[in-house]
């Protein structure tokens, strides 16, 4: 898992008007360019925009405490993998669908989930990526809006079974509840703009 994440919002009119086998490449060389709108150097945390006209129709998230890995991304599933069994409904079935959208495996064992909407790319065999891609149109992002509107309340429910069932040693990749709930807030975050827009969400292995 030493894979990185580029995680975007994207306007999905201009993304779907690039040729399906270029998408990939043209959002990669958009994401980072040498003109990040803020212009005060490395973001740590929160929203990169683009001062560039031709990069307007696409922003950056940095997650906080990540430095760009999947691996915190990863340990959250794992983490929900972990606990959701002891999490009451419909609480697990909201953070269910929320997460496996976005970066959960899902529930049935040995099925990889792909986190790709269909109609994006004509085929996903023989797609580069090296590693988990997240592809989320419009609809796809309103959807998880909604299942995140219906876990927030109920999130800090998970507390107590979290340090039980999931927690791990300080210092590692979400190592406990407050970070597991910091990270997933982030992809509410990440959701909640491209709604708000009415774009998509991208996820890029880099």
């Amino acid at each position: 898992m030493g894979v990185d994440i580029t995680v975007l919002v994207v306007d999905w009119v201009h993304f779907m008007g690039i040729a399906p086998d270029e998408r990939l490449r043209v959002v990669q060389e958009a994401a980072y360019g040498d003109d990040d709108a803020d212009g005060d150097g490395d973001v740590v945390a929160g929203w990169v925009w683009s001062a560039a006209s031709e990069r307007s129709w696409l922003g950056r998230y940095e997650f906080p405490g990540t430095l760009g890995s999947y691996k915190p991304h990863f340990w959250a599933a794992e983490g929900w993998e972990r606990v959701r069994g002891a999490v009451e409904e419909p609480v697990r079935a909201a953070l269910d669908e929320f997460l496996e959208g976005l970066i959960w495996w899902g529930p049935v064992a040995d099925v990889d989930a792909e986190q790709v909407d269909a109609g994006v790319f004509p085929s996903l065999d023989g797609l580069w990526r090296s590693g988990p891609l997240i592809v989320r149109g419009p609809q796809t992002v309103a959807r998880l809006r909604r299942r995140w509107g219906e876990t927030a309340a109920g999130l800090e429910r998970l507390r107590v079974p979290y340090g039980v069932l999931a927690a791990r040693e300080p210092g590692q990749w979400i190592a406990g509840f407050e970070e597991f709930a910091e990270l997933v807030g982030g992809w509410a975050e990440v959701v909640g703009e491209a709604e708000r827009r009415g774009w998509g969400v991208v996820g890029l292995p880099i």
